[in-house]
Formats: C-alpha cells, sequence, structure tokens
C-alpha cells in the first residue's frame, strides 16, 4: 500500500506537470491570436484576387494556360499539411486519417505527396509514399517565401505534364473548439470554381477597366492565385493547430487538478486511518497497563 510520502511525491510530480501545460496552453493561446490575426488579414487579398480573376475569365472566350489544361489524372500529387509538434490532441492523427483516405480513394493512381510539417513527414516516409519534397518547420511562422517556393514547384511540375492534379490536405480554422479537415483541388484550375468566390457563393459583378488585354492578366494572375490558396492553407493549418494545442492543454490542466485532488483525498484517508490506528494504539497499550 502507498505510503504518505509515495502519495506526497505523485501529487508534486503531477503539479509539475500541471504548471507546464498551464505554460503550454497560455503559449499556444498566444500564437493562436497572432496565427488568426494573419489568417484573416490573407483573407480579403484571396477574395479580391478571385474576384478580379474571375472578371478576367468571363472576358475571354476560350481561356487558355497550362494551369487550365485538363489530362486524364492518372497522377496525383498531395500537398499534407499538418503540424510541426505534437500535445496536439487528435490534431495531427485525423490530418493524417482523412489523408489515408484520400489515398485510398485515388490508389489505383501513380500517388505522389510533398508534406509541410514534420509530422506528416515522419508519417508518410513510414508508410513508404514517394515524397517529391519536404517543408518542415514552415508553419510556426509562413513566410510568403516559402509559400512562393511550394507554389513555384506544383505550378512547374503541372505545366511540364510531370503531374496531372494537384490537391491539398489541411484543416481550416474554423473556432478554437473546431476544425474543418479539407481536401480542395489546386491544380488544374477550374473557372466554374473560380467562379463561385471564395466563400463558396456568387460575389457581385465588378466592371473592371484593364490597360493590358485579358490574356496576359490572365498569364499573371493564375500563379497568384495558385499562391494564395497555398498561403490561406498554410494560415488556416498553423491557426488550426495552435488552437488544438491550447485545447489539448487545456484539458490536460484541468484532467491534473482532477487528478491532484483524487490523490489528496485518498492521502488524506490514509493518514486519517494511521492517525486513527496510532490512537487506538495508545488506547490499547494505556488499557493493559491499568
Amino acid at each position: 500500500m502507498p505510503t504518505l510520502l509515495d502519495f506526497r511525491r505523485r501529487i508534486r510530480s503531477v503539479k509539475n506537470t500541471q504548471q507546464i501545460t498551464r505554460a503550454m496552453k497560455f503559449v499556444a493561446a498566444a500564437r493562436l491570436r497572432r496565427a488568426q490575426e494573419a489568417a484573416l488579414a490573407a483573407r480579403p487579398y484571396a477574395k479580391e484576387l478571385i474576384r478580379v480573376l474571375r472578371s478576367t475569365i468571363s472576358r475571354i472566350a476560350e481561356p487558355q494556360h497550362p494551369l487550365l489544361e485538363r489530362r486524364p489524372e492518372e497522377k496525383v500529387l498531395a500537398l499534407v499539411l499538418t503540424g510541426e509538434r505534437g500535445l496536439a490532441g487528435a490534431f495531427n492523427t485525423n490530418l493524417l486519417r482523412r489523408a489515408n483516405e484520400f489515398f485510398r480513394a485515388n490508389k489505383d493512381r501513380k500517388l505522389s505527396v510533398i508534406p509541410v510539417g514534420k509530422k506528416g513527414r515522419d508519417a508518410l516516409r513510414k508508410a513508404g509514399f514517394n515524397l517529391i519534397a519536404e517543408y518542415i518547420n514552415v508553419l510556426a511562422r509562413v513566410e510568403f517565401g516559402t509559400v512562393r517556393e511550394i507554389s513555384n514547384l506544383v505550378t512547374d511540375l503541372y505545366a511540364k505534364a510531370q503531374i496531372d492534379s494537384v490537391y491539398i490536405i489541411f484543416s481550416e480554422f474554423k473556432t478554437v473548439m473546431s476544425a474543418n479537415l479539407t481536401v480542395e483541388k489546386l491544380l488544374p484550375v477550374d473557372p466554374e470554381q473560380v467562379q463561385e468566390g471564395i466563400e463558396g457563393r456568387a460575389d457581385s459583378q465588378v466592371d473592371y477597366i484593364y490597360e493590358q488585354p485579358a490574356e496576359l492578366l490572365l498569364d499573371r494572375l493564375l500563379p497568384r492565385y495558385v499562391e494564395s490558396q497555398v498561403q490561406r492553407a498554410m494560415l488556416e493549418s498553423s491557426a488550426a493547430e495552435h488552437a488544438a494545442r491550447m485545447t489539448a492543454m487545456e484539458s490536460a490542466t484541468k484532467n491534473a487538478g482532477d487528478v491532484i485532488e483524487a490523490l489528496t483525498l485518498h492521502m488524506n484517508k490514509v493518514r486519517q486511518a494511521a492517525i486513527t490506528k496510532e490512537i487506538i494504539e495508545i488506547v490499547s497499550g494505556a488499557s493493559s497497563t491499568a
């Protein structure tokens, strides 16, 4: 049976763990605020870019561009955005499960993967997938240079017909308590999807006045569109990871408090039993001498 010293040691150990989880919760909350602000700040640019792209496509009878070319999807590339670290609840597990569902649905095709995030890189490499490239330690602070590098890589592969389609798998930030596991088709760019707008609804048409020909603008806008979608996914995934970690650490802190309370109650019972036993021994000894 554990002694009082054992209980005190366990309580002290749980309290130390609780301090760590509480500190991690505060750090995740601060990072979540910055990541959420960055994601919200990027949305107006992406929305306006889609509006201009939609207007440009509508002015061209038959748009022609390598990123619009459709081919049979025999070679599929997936961008999988996961977390860099653990202690985020089921965040990485759910993302990898969603990615595996996508891989099983496309098992008859040649699959290639670009993991973004250390957890996804490790899991996909262990599973034996063909990794074209890998990006780690880039989601804690999303930089546009990394976004452009990833976008240029996938657009070059698609333009050279080395791949037939590109999908991006990420966790879209909704609220602190929930996220939406999303699989979006990045390439080829679907004009009909662009027509729907960034939030899945048609916006009012804006009559832009262009100095350049519409075809020239389309050549410039389509790579920017891909960049904006990759940046949005990375920012959303970063915010969702911090939210998941904050929620997990808050739950761990609460559970540690419950464990401390239960251990303290049990320790008090053991101590009371020891005191009662000593009193009984003293009384019995006094009675025998009398």
